[in-house]
């Protein structure tokens, strides 16, 4: 099917489209094409761990793959950690690009942050995470750096924002914990994005410890929010953060529940945290993302001409 497929030609294709200078494909759903091809790969963890997807969306990533290293000019990675992780997977260095994401999204009103608390009855301080349920997430490691944090006296919650996915379950998660911590855990599931961003802004700090991202969307939204971060060291979150969060181990519960005491525990380090958050913030918009992948598109039309 491989060979059926980049062997046909597409005249019915160009003639729907009119002349293509450049066909981005912005995942590694790879188009046919005889124009120029640029494939933006954001993460490969599927690559490392095979539990990381479903298996039919293994069977699909990996296809992908093999299309991306044999048909495009030009790799956009979304961090240098994806650059690497492509180098390691038999992508040629000199095809690869970095261009980190972006968000434009706007800071939570104190309203918004008022009335979304209210209504899922947040009463105490808590820590929020952001994601779909998936074993990268590390969402063990944070209970039980939550199970640590609350075990301290410490009146705060753990707010887990977003859907079941593929494992681990929560239920099986949070059942080993002391009756009155797993109390404290609050699994409000999938919400709006102006509820998400509410919990986010309205959020003691902001943990996400994953073992593996493309990026890390979720860190920069929270930064936009003002709220502290602690995230994993060594990567690409550790680059979107750009030393405006503290960094720890991922394996390390222990670690992870230090670093949200300091932040519960020091309001003069939260604040400097959650004023550096905001600058870096600022620098990752979806408009330098756009230009940036643009002189992409340009670098390649005018290799062509020539």
């Amino acid at each position: 099917m491989y060979e059926a497929w980049h062997s046909v030609r597409w005249p019915q294709v160009e003639m729907a489209t009119g002349p293509v200078d450049v066909v981005h494909a912005t995942s590694l759903i790879i188009p046919p094409s005889r124009a120029p091809l640029v494939v933006t790969v954001h993460d490969l963890a599927f690559l490392d761990d095979r539990a990381r997807l479903t298996s039919r969306g293994n069977r699909f990533m990996r296809r992908g793959v093999v299309l991306a290293k044999a048909h495009a000019q030009l790799v956009v990675c979304s961090s240098e950690a994806t650059k690497s992780d492509c180098i390691a997977a038999g992508f040629e260095e000199d095809r690869l690009r970095v261009v980190l994401l972006g968000s434009d999204e706007q800071p939570a009103s104190l309203g918004e942050i008022a009335a979304t608390k209210s209504e899922l009855r947040l009463r105490r301080p808590y820590v929020a995470w952001v994601g779909t349920v998936e074993p990268r997430k590390n969402l063990p490691a944070l209970v039980e750096a939550f199970a640590l944090v609350a075990a301290a006296d410490r009146d705060v919650e753990l707010v887990l924002v977003g859907p079941q996915g593929w494992g681990p379950q929560l239920d099986a998660l949070l059942g080993p914990l002391d009756e009155t911590v797993r109390a404290r855990v609050r699994a409000v599931g999938f919400l709006t994005d102006d509820q998400r961003r509410a919990v986010v802004a309205g959020a003691a700090a902001f943990c996400y410890p994953s073992t593996k991202e493309g990026f890390g969307l979720p860190v920069l939204e929270a930064m936009i929010q003002g709220t502290p971060v602690v995230t994993s060291a060594g990567t690409s979150t550790e680059e979107v953060a750009a030393g405006a969060a503290m960094l720890v181990e991922s394996s390390s519960p222990r670690a992870i529940a230090d670093a949200l005491g300091q932040l519960l525990d020091d309001a003069s380090l939260a604040d400097r945290l959650s004023s550096a958050g905001r600058s870096r913030a600022a620098e990752l918009t979806w408009a330098r993302c756009a230009e940036k992948t643009r002189a992409l598109y340009s670098e390649l039309a005018a290799e062509r001409s020539r």
